[in-house]
């Protein structure tokens, strides 16, 4: 069972950034699927999740508006893409996903964003 996140870096103030998170060894459909993130010094906060079907989406009032959270059930993978990018978005950012008749739940190994001039 993995969530792969490959992608993240450095980008310049005001650029768009999409991340991936890839699911594989379980069935990707039922999992509600998020993404939260951890910045040096600070508590992990949410930034986005989806529904199953995708058809549902919330957000953290930090990024409303400048990030989009989609999934592709058929490629087993979410997607957030971020636009708009400030330095106080740089953090870890992680991939979760919580089955959605029960407990189990899985985390990406995360990857580093850091918004810098």
């Amino acid at each position: 069972v993995q969530l792969v996140q490959p992608g993240g870096g450095l980008v310049h103030p005001g650029a768009s950034l999409r991340l991936s998170c890839a699911a594989s060894g379980f069935t990707f459909s039922p999992y509600i699927m998020s993404w939260g993130r951890q910045a040096p010094g600070k508590e992990r906060e949410l930034v986005a999740g989806i529904d199953t079907s995708g058809g549902s989406t919330t957000y953290g009032d930090s990024v409303k508006g400048r990030f989009t959270i989609s999934r592709d059930n058929a490629a087993n993978t979410v997607y957030p893409q971020m636009t708009s990018l400030k330095p106080e978005d740089t953090a870890l950012y992680y991939c979760h996903a919580l089955f959605q008749y029960g407990s189990q739940t899985y985390w990406g190994q995360g990857t580093r964003v850091t918004v810098s001039s």
